[in-house]
């Protein structure tokens, strides 16, 4: 008997294994000295993001946003937990249960009881969005001119991952998603996957991913799925066609059995600075999960019977994954415009606070500290600090690169006379002197550029 293949597969999952923990040890590591995170075992899974954590997921989350928008996507807002008989519609119930957590009340009492032999006292936290997301679809009549029908979530999902799985950022019980939906027709698909794996390419480019180091995997019909054979192949052959279309024919690989209950997907993988590979983003094709729900649209001739297709996706896909991934890929150096230290102002004597204060509201956009009652709803807002410790100038600039801050920002008397500012970069000793209105506007460049 040949064990070469067993043996392969155990080394490929050590590697993996390895993997996966040198990142975490980068990312807590990294974390610790910079303020990002933390996590405890009260909670098990889930993450505790401090404010300067907080700053670059909001940015992560606001990126996409703005994303979604331009490719004509609505959010939505949906709720944490559902009744099992929702579960039990969409099939997650018989197909997912082990790893969903279940949730209930101490008091039956509070629970009307609507349908016998019904337990309604029983509900489970969400492990992802599309249940909802298919109730919003059927509250409404649908006609055919609103198709595709685009829906966004970014609210937080739970999975029961094993305890002994758990990993930092890697593999957590909660998580956040840029997670949508589309709803269309038949000759829809190919266009609406296509817009989604450009969106894939242009947002990771944004990050320095090179387009030319993403992968891409068709995963196929696995063991335990919903629906007929028929119509899982033809949903693979749409996906191929797909990316035989984008990707390039032989630029893409095949998972087989690895797609998920309710039908086939495209994994997309990418290749850090160094080299190393992470699974992001997700595209699925599901024909189950309209059927289950009975979702209709009326065509053209008035017709009621039919029936829309649903394409789950995702780009970051898991937020606090990219978060990590982001961790080891800029090894705590990050961009401006991503970066939750971007300015720090140093003031050369005590007799220069006051000046440095005004320097960071400026910079800041007047938004901490402004004379205005209410801070304004739009603007370049920067994340600038002061350093008015009674330490040398030398010793508060190491401390400030040692943080991670884009840009140092010196004042003394020379520079309130002249009205500029002494100003270097993280990564350069080169100190030029400019006024706050410019280097206003460099930063507001640096992030329209998302440099």
């Amino acid at each position: 008997m040949n064990h070469r293949p067993i043996r392969l597969l155990h080394f490929l999952r050590q590697c993996l294994s390895a993997a996966k923990d040198s990142l975490t040890q980068v990312s807590h590591s990294i974390s610790s000295k910079q303020l990002l995170f933390f996590t405890d075992p009260v909670t098990p899974g889930s993450v505790f993001f401090l404010p300067h954590g907080t700053r670059v997921f909001n940015k992560l989350i606001l990126f996409m946003k703005n994303q979604q928008l331009k490719y004509g996507f609505n959010e939505v807002i949906t709720p944490l937990i559902y009744k099992t008989k929702l579960w039990k519609t969409s099939g997650h119930w018989d197909n997912y249960k082990e790893d969903m957590f279940k949730v209930e009340g101490n008091d039956s009492s509070k629970e009307e009881v609507v349908e016998e032999g019904e337990n309604l006292h029983e509900y489970g936290l969400k492990p992802m969005n599309c249940p909802g997301h298919c109730l919003i679809f059927s509250k409404l009549e649908r006609l055919y001119q609103e198709l595709p029908i685009r829906m966004s979530d970014f609210l937080s999902l739970h999975r029961n991952e094993a305890s002994g799985a758990l990993s930092g950022l890697t593999r957590v019980r909660r998580f956040h998603q840029d997670d949508g939906h589309i709803f269309c027709e038949l000759h829809q698909i190919n266009q609406e996957i296509g817009s989604t794996i450009s969106l894939i390419k242009d947002t990771y480019n944004v990050f320095g991913i090179d387009s030319e180091k993403i992968e891409f995997f068709l995963s196929t019909r696995p063991e335990k799925f919903m629906g007929d054979v028929l119509t899982w192949d033809n949903a693979e052959a749409q996906l191929a066609q797909v990316l035989n279309s984008t990707a390039g024919e032989g630029k893409w690989q095949i998972r087989e059995g690895d797609g998920a209950f309710y039908g086939p997907k495209i994994d997309v993988l990418i290749t850090d600075a160094f080299d190393k590979k992470h699974q992001v983003g997700t595209i699925q094709l599901d024909f189950q999960l309209p059927a289950r729900f009975d979702l209709k649209y009326i065509t053209s001739d008035g017709s009621r019977d039919n029936r829309p297709i649903m394409v789950h996706r995702a780009v970051f896909g898991s937020l606090e994954r990219f978060f990590a991934i982001l961790l080891d890929h800029y090894q705590g150096k990050w961009p401006f415009w991503i970066n939750p230290r971007q300015a720090v102002v140093i003031p050369v004597s005590d007799k220069h606070a006051e000046a440095a204060k005004q320097v960071q509201a400026q910079l800041q956009g007047e938004i901490v500290g402004g004379d205005a009652a209410l801070a304004p709803l739009t603007g370049f807002n920067f994340f600038v600090d002061v350093d008015a410790r009674s330490e040398t100038v030398g010793n508060r600039i190491k401390e400030a690169i040692r943080h991670g801050y884009s840009y140092i920002v010196m004042i003394g008397d020379k520079d309130i006379e002249k009205g500029t500012v002494a100003v270097r970069s993280r990564d350069s000793r080169q100190v030029e002197n400019v006024t706050v209105n410019d280097l206003y506007s460099r930063f507001v460049e640096l992030e329209k550029s998302y440099k």
